[in-house]
Formats: C-alpha cells, sequence, structure tokens
C-alpha cells in the first residue's frame, strides 16, 4: 500500500503565493514540519516498512515514479484518495499546475505491505504530524517501473517523473 501523512501541495502552492507576483491571497500555509516523530512510530509500528521518503521536489509522482523505476514494480494511484485542499486546487487551477508535482515540506510517502497498513495508519495518525494520513494507492507487479493515476472519470493515465521545474498547462 502507498500511503501519506496529509495534503499535498501545500507548501509549493503557499510558496507562489507567498511570491505576491499574482496577489493570490489564497491562505495557504506551508506544510513544513519535522517528521522525526512520525516515521518513530511508523518504525514502532512496523519495523518492515518497505520503503520511505519525503516529497519534497518534483512532489509525490516524483517520488513514487523512483520507488517503481528503483523497485521495478507499478503503482497505481486511487484520485480520488488524493488530499488535496480546495485553496490548493484552485491555485493550480488558475496557474495550470498539477499538486501532484508540487513541492511538499512536511510529506512523507510510504510503501508498506497490505498487512501492516492499517497498524502503520493507525500509529500515524496518533501524531499531530499525521493526522490526516491515508492510503492512496496500491503497488503492482506491471506495468514496471510506472506511475498509474486512476482518474475519477474512470479512466487510467500514466503520470511521469517531473524533469525540471513544473510548467503551466496552456490549454
Amino acid at each position: 500500500m502507498v500511503l501519506i501523512n496529509g495534503h499535498i501541495g501545500d507548501h509549493g502552492a503557499a510558496i507562489v503565493d507567498a511570491r505576491g507576483e499574482l496577489a493570490l491571497e489564497s491562505g495557504v500555509e506551508s506544510d513544513c514540519q519535522p517528521l522525526g516523530g512520525l516515521i518513530a512510530a511508523m518504525l514502532a509500528a512496523c519495523p518492515d516498512i518497505r520503503c520511505m521518503r519525503d516529497a519534497t521536489r518534483g512532489g509525490v509522482v516524483t517520488v513514487l515514479s523512483e520507488f517503481a523505476q528503483a523497485s521495478r514494480c507499478a503503482i497505481r494511484l486511487q484520485e480520488d484518495a488524493l488530499p488535496v485542499r480546495d485553496a490548493v486546487r484552485g491555485v493550480c487551477e488558475l496557474l495550470g499546475l498539477d499538486p501532484l508535482y508540487l513541492a511538499n515540506e512536511g510529506k512523507i510517502v510510504a510503501i508498506v505491505a497490505p498487512e501492516h497498513a492499517e497498524a502503520v495508519l493507525a500509529a500515524m495518525r496518533t501524531h499531530p504530524a499525521g493526522r490526516d494520513s491515508r492510503a492512496i494507492g496500491t503497488v503492482r507487479e506491471a506495468p514496471k517501473g510506472t506511475v498509474v493515476l486512476a482518474t475519477h472519470f474512470g479512466g487510467d493515465r500514466r503520470v511521469d517523473m517531473l524533469f525540471g521545474d513544473q510548467l503551466p498547462r496552456i490549454c
């Protein structure tokens, strides 16, 4: 199972807003926070966590792409399970950005065996940095090295690692 400790894209949206170039005043705050205590709680619940990493540069999809490529597995994300605040979604829609690629400064993405997922989620939710933890996807055998997003429209969309800076969509 793919787990995350809360809403994605807060830091990236907060930085765009703080620059003041667009006068967005979205009210989004950075998610910058220490994660050591949360990680300790996760490892106490399951010392056999497969892998974990902070989702900073390149966002959640870039981290998961690195996991999928390194382990030669496939990761399937559920779009409806991805926690994105309305204000972050608004900034992204206005600027043509994708929250899956926005920077995070207080988010951990972890891969946990399905039989340990509930115990790890319960442990995560006891920590202030993990109150909004949830499962956002699964690990599969194929297609190897890929991340696929199961959209809320019922389709699948392959999402690739971010190279360079995210460029706004123009159409």
